[in-house]
């Protein structure tokens, strides 16, 4: 039951503007985010990424009304993945946006079942797909998606859960659908938004919280080389969490590093306070 423009539709086809930029153009930008017990976790935090993504990209969406959809899409929900999504709306043809853009907004869940993939290890790949830094839209979760599905698609042939990026200068970017930390004993080393980095919500968690549980945390630029010197890799993202990553390619690591399980026992915590519900059955956890 999707949430389009202020109404719910009792099935998956709604009526769309066929003109909508969104669709021809990918001009937009989407957020993801985990529902536990019918509540958004780290609504607001999703809420003003979505926000802040479609004014740098040039247009405006009401704080209140990105809310009302995502709350409308996480009741009555135990456990799910919610995407919303906003276009600027229709526009004359051509590529230039128009002068006053008519955004659209559209939100959906999708009940997730099982052991499901919070906290557990994965396998990345290097794909040879660089991410553009040179472009702004990489800091952002645009509709532009193809590159990381292209890479996923080649990630998947070669039997890894997911893809990594390097930059177009040859820096570790990010995993296809996360970012990545590298962890050295009590230090942790993620790439710079600069570098072509989308400011993930769990990714900012860390960065606030890590000080606090006694480790060091930095954002710098990472070479290839330095992940061969990491005792342990993460992977973040809203649904996944903290995933600690087993193997890169043919490179293995371990998948219980006590770092990685401070912080995934934080994590926990923190979501726990926040929704009353304990998320360690989410995965395979750490502890």
């Amino acid at each position: 039951m999707p949430w389009l423009d202020g109404q719910l539709h009792d099935g998956p086809i709604a009526p769309f503007d066929l003109t909508d930029r969104g669709l021809l153009l990918g001009d937009g930008v989407f957020d993801t985010a985990l529902v536990l017990n019918g509540r958004v976790v780290f609504e607001a935090a999703h809420v003003g990424r979505l926000v802040g993504s479609a004014a740098a990209l040039g247009f405006a969406l009401e704080p209140k009304t990105v809310r009302a959809a995502m709350r409308a899409m996480a009741e009555g929900q135990t456990r799910a993945a919610l995407r919303t999504t906003a276009t600027r709306g229709s526009g004359p043809r051509g590529l230039r946006p128009p002068l006053e853009p008519h955004p659209r907004l559209l939100a959906s869940a999708a009940p997730l079942h099982g052991p499901g993939s919070a906290f557990a290890p994965l396998s990345l790949h290097l794909t040879g797909i660089r991410r553009n830094d040179t472009s702004p839209a990489s800091r952002h979760k645009t509709l532009g998606y193809l590159d990381a599905v292209l890479a996923a698609a080649e990630a998947a042939r070669v039997g890894c859960d997911e893809a990594m990026f390097l930059n177009t200068s040859g820096q570790v970017a990010c995993a296809g659908t996360g970012n990545l930390f590298a962890v050295f004993g009590e230090a942790l080393v993620t790439p710079p938004l600069a570098d072509g980095v989308l400011a993930g919500i769990v990714r900012g968690w860390i960065l606030a919280e890590a000080p606090g549980l006694g480790l060091s945390v930095a954002e710098r630029s990472i070479g290839p080389a330095d992940l061969a010197e990491a005792d342990a890799l993460l992977v973040t993202n809203s649904l996944r969490l903290i995933a600690p990553v087993r193997a890169l390619d043919a490179r293995s690591y371990p998948g219980d590093h006590p770092t990685a399980r401070r912080l995934a026992d934080a994590l926990r915590a923190a979501i726990a306070a926040e929704t009353g519900r304990d998320p360690a059955p989410l995965g395979r956890d750490l502890a």
